[in-house]
């Protein structure tokens, strides 16, 4: 294991299986976090059933389904997932080696061979890629006229993605949770805050500050005594009890969480900067013909304002 609690001999700390919302939005939360995380996506996704969608926050016209999919990827690839379009047809459990824990082997369609930390499910299809893993405990029977069906259980995990299946999470199938793109989304952020918090628990952060929020803060949030890495340091001891973890293994845990909050940290200029930008990544979703025909709008109004 290195320092991050992450095993160097694993091609990736994060799998997921599946690159529809739920799915992509997991990505999102663990890449960020700094978990080296691939989605791979092909296979039968619910949300390409449907016309347009016009529920989804952000979009005050709704959006396409084409132009959802690729805004979602785009954003998965833009902070740090690779997104491989490739089927998951098999997760087995990897043997230990020595003092490292097992994790997991993923074989792909295409004879990619990859192992993992973490698996996260967040496909629509039957699911058959993980009997490996539980057999036919992860399964219930569906009858369909005369013939009887195997599905995933949507209840095998429980509300929080986890399941009996150490590093195993289920984004998809979720019951209801699944049944709009953007609830989707959200039980995909959230089981992945899930696999953030056992992770950084693993790592021995104590419960009190084992969840991550993922989020950025403005200078005045560290003005005063929370702009003093001492204040910080003070507080963060006061997590943990006597005998919870080394001196050592302490100022180590403490450095490195004390590290993460100063890095949300942004100016003004920092924060503008970064709304220019999104909005300009943006408009490569937006037809080029549509933003010159605004350009031309906008031309033409200022010019009637002189």
């Amino acid at each position: 294991m290195d320092s991050d609690g992450a095993d160097s001999t694993l091609d990736y700390d994060v799998v997921v299986v599946g690159g529809g919302p739920s799915g992509c939005s997991a990505g999102v939360f663990t890449a960020r976090y700094g978990l080296d995380t691939v989605v791979f996506d092909r296979g039968k996704a619910a949300l390409r059933r449907a016309a347009y969608v016009e529920n989804y926050l952000g979009f005050p016209a709704g959006v396409g389904i084409e132009t959802l999919y690729d805004l979602m990827h785009d954003h998965a690839e833009e902070v740090g997932c690779e997104y491989v379009p490739d089927l998951v047809e098999s997760v087995e459990r990897r043997e230990a080696e020595g003092e490292e824990s097992g994790g997991f082997v993923v074989q792909t369609q295409e004879g990619r061979t990859v192992s993992t930390r973490y698996v996260v499910a967040a496909s629509w299809y039957d699911g058959e890629y993980l009997r490996p893993l539980g057999g036919s405990e992860m399964f219930e029977e569906h009858s369909h006229g005369d013939e009887v069906h195997e599905h995933f259980d949507p209840d095998y995990a429980d509300d929080d993605g986890r399941t009996p299946v150490d590093g195993l999470y289920v984004v998809a199938p979720a019951g209801e949770r699944n049944a709009q793109a953007i609830i989707a989304a959200g039980q995909g952020a959230y089981v992945a805050r899930c696999l953030l918090e056992d992770h950084r628990h693993e790592e021995g952060l104590p419960s009190t500050v084992d969840r991550h929020y993922d989020w950025l803060r403005p200078d005045s949030e560290f003005s005063g005594e929370w702009g003093d890495r001492e204040r910080w340091r003070e507080w963060f001891d006061d997590q943990f009890d006597e005998a919870e973890v080394s001196d050592e293994r302490l100022a180590e845990l403490r450095e490195r969480y004390i590290d993460r909050a100063f890095e949300t940290r942004l100016s003004d200029e920092e924060v503008e900067a970064r709304e220019v930008r999104g909005q300009k990544r943006l408009l490569d979703h937006v037809d080029d013909d549509l933003i010159l025909e605004r350009a031309r709008e906008l031309a033409a109004e200022q010019q009637a304002e002189f």
